[in-house]
């Protein structure tokens, strides 16, 4: 390789880097930006069918169910028509349903752009990180990922915050507006991202889209979201709940049933024979689910029981964000040199102690010597183990597969965090008083323990590379 060559090759990789980086920002950042905005948008948006708590539901719930239903197409379509297409795509998407949202004259309709944002955003996770891989391999790949899941976590972690400044300073309308600005940069710096081997390989074999097993998985994703997240307001008995979550099983069972015999399965059973890729994602349902809920309940209890602001309870847990993106990276490197595996092992029981710390918080949840030391440990804990696990998830599969792997695996995080989230009134006892917080930590930690426990039985140090990634 010549030195011009070389470097040709560093400047695609960094800018398909940042490229991936800036497409799933939006996307997390946006996830949790919102939630902050809801008081202002229900205090604004006052006429039509769709307003008050109906309206502050559906502009998050709205956003998430497509979200979950299109994932796993999303990422069958860029391992079919390849990442670069379909990350543009849904950046254009994006950024058009962001600019909806932003001018939304009522409740409904800025509803409806939710939904259609939710179907965008799908399309920009599983594409990124897909691109990623096919780019990168072994120590450099690890440390790609990390430096990924750094800046991604940053964007849900300090969304609250960013959220609570522009409602206070400007109006909520700005939550939405933010999104165009990196938006336009994306698509701008992947006009020189050049198609990559395995999706040029991939349009060689004329890969097909799996029409029947894409409509089951948006239908059974659909369903089962859908459920999880309504329950909380109607109840399990109720036949909004129960027909949408009874629909949802049945059509993951059948979308289970056809890819076995699909002749261009959209979801390959053979993914899950690979044992980094089942283990890892067994793990992701226990660590994910500690992460969504310890996260809801901590914020909660923060606002609730201990008086603490909206933007106080987003500053409280700023430490982790500072500890994810100034860690994450070099967590990412260091797997790549010794493997995932003690990584994914200690690094949840490390955060699973970061919540036993928080056994010592009481009712007025004194920040610096009750809150802060759990906040910080905890971050070291996810900042250890999120780039590893991703790393051993994705790089155990091909990089053909890099899509519908991303997918699978933002899939299951987000349905265990929902599942999770569901169950907090069960967890909590009804009332999140001192008493239902410690309960809700003993949990989270366990379940962090459960996932470095998998991880330790699971997970193989399988193709470790040289740290200098050659």
């Amino acid at each position: 390789m010549t030195i011009r060559s070389y470097r040709k090759h560093v400047t695609v990789s960094q800018r398909v880097l940042v490229v991936a980086i800036l497409a799933s920002f939006v996307s997390f950042l946006d996830g949790s930006v919102v939630n902050v905005a809801l008081p202002a948008i229900s205090d604004e948006l006052t006429t039509g069918p769709v307003t008050g708590l109906a309206l502050q539901q559906w502009v998050v719930d709205g956003y998430l169910i497509t979200l979950g239903a299109f994932i796993l197409l999303a990422g069958s379509l860029s391992d079919v028509y390849g990442r670069r297409v379909v990350l543009a795509v849904g950046l254009v998407g994006f950024a058009v349903t962001s600019v909806a949202c932003a001018l939304a004259p009522t409740g409904l309709f800025l509803v409806v752009a939710r939904v259609l944002q939710g179907v965008a955003g799908a399309l920009l996770v599983p594409s990124s990180l897909a691109m990623i891989v096919s780019t990168f391999d072994g120590a450099r790949q690890a440390r790609a990922i990390g430096t990924w899941t750094a800046w991604t976590g940053t964007a849900s972690l300090a969304g609250p915050l960013l959220g609570g400044i522009l409602i206070d300073t400007v109006s909520w309308r700005w939550v939405f507006w933010i999104n165009v600005l990196p938006v336009a940069v994306t698509l701008l710096l992947l006009r020189g991202v050049p198609r990559s081997t395995a999706e040029e390989a991939d349009v060689a074999a004329g890969r097909r889209v799996d029409g029947l097993g894409a409509a089951l998985a948006a239908v059974g994703l659909a369903g089962t979201v859908f459920a999880l997240i309504e329950q909380g307001r109607f109840g399990w008995s109720d036949a909004v709940v129960w027909i949408p979550f009874v629909v949802g099983v049945a059509c993951l069972a059948g979308f289970v049933a056809w890819e076995r015999r699909a002749p261009d399965p959209m979801l390959p059973p053979r993914l899950f024979r690979v044992r980094n890729f089942a283990w890892g994602n067994l793990a992701t349902v226990a660590i994910y689910g500690a992460l969504y809920f310890g996260g809801f309940v901590v914020t909660l209890f923060l606002q609730q029981v201990a008086g603490y602001s909206a933007t106080a309870a987003g500053l409280a847990q700023i430490p982790i964000t500072l500890v994810m993106l100034a860690l994450s990276s070099r967590f990412g490197t260091l797997a790549g040199r010794y493997g995932p595996r003690l990584f994914m092992t200690l690094g949840p029981i490390v955060g699973a102690a970061g919540y036993l710390l928080l056994l010592t918080t009481s009712d007025d949840a004194v920040y610096v010597s009750q809150v802060l030391p759990g906040m910080l440990l905890f971050g070291l804990g996810l900042a250890a183990t999120v780039a590893p696990l991703t790393s051993a998830i994705l790089g155990s599969i091909p990089p053909a597969d890099a899509g519908i792997g991303s997918a699978v695996n933002n899939a299951v995080s987000r349905v265990a965090g929902l599942v999770m989230i569901a169950f907090a009134g069960v967890v909590a006892g009804g009332a999140l008083d001192i008493d239902g917080f410690h309960r809700s930590l003993l949990v989270t930690a366990a379940l962090l323990v459960l996932g470095g426990v998998l991880s330790w039985v699971g997970i193989r140090n399988e193709h470790v590379r040289d740290a200098r990634g050659g």
